[in-house]
């Protein structure tokens, strides 16, 4: 070790010692001094001045040592060691959604059954046989909602369509009586939003990719509303012969076709 022995000498020689106390040795026994501690009552030993003032020149040297770069390259190739510093990082734990049922937080309106729901509104609720019987059914009644009301289905999971992370809901599809004119939420579109005509098995509608915070439409006695989308996700409006079918989710076009076309 040429290099590191090299170095070590030029460290000695820069570094300065202090003046060595005058430590008074009262007796030696094998090799080992014993001092009285009067302020525990205990013995203690301790080595040889010499062999402290060697252990000091080490510590001091190694950690000098440690400080050069090259140094700390040429004592792990000497004693082969070669350790790796990994970050990782910390990834926050997926908040738990809060227990009760999903809709709730979503201002759907008042949680209810099918068979309720259809008792209350003048119009038949189409269900999209794709994705089964919904988990949960909120109405949404006059004045806060449309005229002759709101209904909307909601599905927790399904297979194949990712659950959106801030509401634990994999599929919404809200339906009111009304028409769509895309030029009343067409201008709420973001520049990473895209809205496509579509026609979905003779019903005229609109796929918008990307996020569509605010729809506009109007409802069933000519009043402009504007409704908040709950996903922040993909959408699929549709004319379902006057009741205005909304499905929202993570989907992509050919899932949501597929639902819409499932609806009856």
């Amino acid at each position: 070790m040429p290099d590191l022995e090299q170095q070590l000498s030029v460290l000695g020689n820069a570094l300065e010692w202090p003046p060595t106390p005058d430590i008074h040795i009262p007796a030696l026994r094998g090799g080992r001094l014993s001092l009285a501690a009067p302020w525990w009552g205990a013995p203690v030993s301790i080595l040889p001045r010499w062999a402290l003032a060697a252990a000091a020149a080490i510590l001091v040297a190694a950690t000098g040592l440690l400080a050069f770069p090259p140094s700390r390259e040429a004592i792990a190739n000497w004693v082969n060691v070669h350790t790796i510093f990994q970050q990782v990082p910390h990834l926050a734990t997926p908040k738990p959604q809060p227990p009760g049922p999903l809709g709730e937080r979503l201002g759907l309106g008042g949680r209810t059954t099918l068979a309720s729901a259809e008792r209350q509104i003048a119009w038949h609720i189409a269900l999209p046989a794709t994705l089964g019987r919904p988990d949960e059914v909120y109405l949404q009644p006059p004045t806060d909602a449309p005229a002759q009301g709101e209904v909307t289905l909601v599905y927790a999971t399904r297979p194949g369509i990712p659950v959106a992370a801030q509401t634990g809901v994999s599929v919404l599809v809200t339906e009111a009586r009304g028409t769509v004119d895309q030029n009343f939420f067409g201008k709420m579109m973001g520049p990473n939003t895209t809205l496509e005509a579509v026609t979905v098995a003779g019903h005229k509608g609109y796929w918008i990719a990307g996020p569509l915070n605010e729809f506009f439409f109007t409802d069933a006695n000519g009043d402009g509303r504007s409704d908040t989308v709950r996903l922040a996700a993909n959408t699929l409006i549709l004319d379902f012969a006057g009741t205005i079918v909304r499905i929202e989710g993570n989907l992509t076009k050919a899932q949501a076709v597929e639902i819409a076309t499932s609806l009856g």
